[in-house]
Order: C-alpha cells, then structure tokens, then sequence
C-alpha cells in the first residue's frame, strides 16, 4: 500500500469495506465467518480477499482446511489510522454484523 488513492480504491467496495472493518473489530476470522456476517457466497469472498492480500491489507493462514484471515502488521500507519478512524464510525453495526457470524464448522 505506497498511496491513499489506492487503499480508497480498495475500500470504496463495500464488500471489501465490511471485510477490513470485520477484521479490525475481530483480529482474526475464518472464510466461513466473513460469509456469514456479509451474507456473502464464499467465490465472492474470496476474490474480495485475493484484491486485499494483493494490496498488502491482509494476512492469511491456512488451519486444516479452513483459511484464516487477519490485517497486515506491515500496513503503514496511514493506512491503519484511515481504517481505525472508519472502524470507529462503524463499529456498531460491525458489532452486529459478528453477531450473526458464529461459524462452528473452524
């Protein structure tokens, strides 16, 4: 992530807003917890991932058949105060969000 333009680009989809505000809320999620609190289809998903592991935003981990996923460490500060100062304004409704998300299955 080298400049702004490029992490709004990245977060002007909601999809991939909701993915990153997820992640900020929750440290670590698995595919199948993203899906849930998105109502997204896993393809999507993971498309939506692969532009964001591409950018640098996110990390991933793989833990049986499950991939697990986390925001990058290395994600210069900027970056990482745009996503915290979104995450504020949104918090609530991520909140909401994880409420529906409790996957079993990882």
């Amino acid at each position: 992530m080298r400049h702004p333009v490029q992490l709004f680009k990245i977060l002007s989809d909601e999809t991939r807003l909701a993915i990153v505000m997820l992640l900020r809320e929750s440290g670590e999620l698995c595919v199948c917890d993203i899906c849930a609190a998105t109502a997204e289809p896993q393809p999507k998903i993971s498309r939506h991932m692969a532009i964001l592991r591409e950018a640098g935003l996110v990390l991933d981990r793989r833990e049986g058949k499950w991939i697990h996923y986390r925001l990058s460490p290395h994600i210069p500060a900027w970056a990482a105060e745009t996503i915290t100062t979104s995450w504020q304004c949104l918090r609530e409704d991520i909140r909401e969000w994880l409420k529906k998300s409790a996957c079993t299955s990882c």
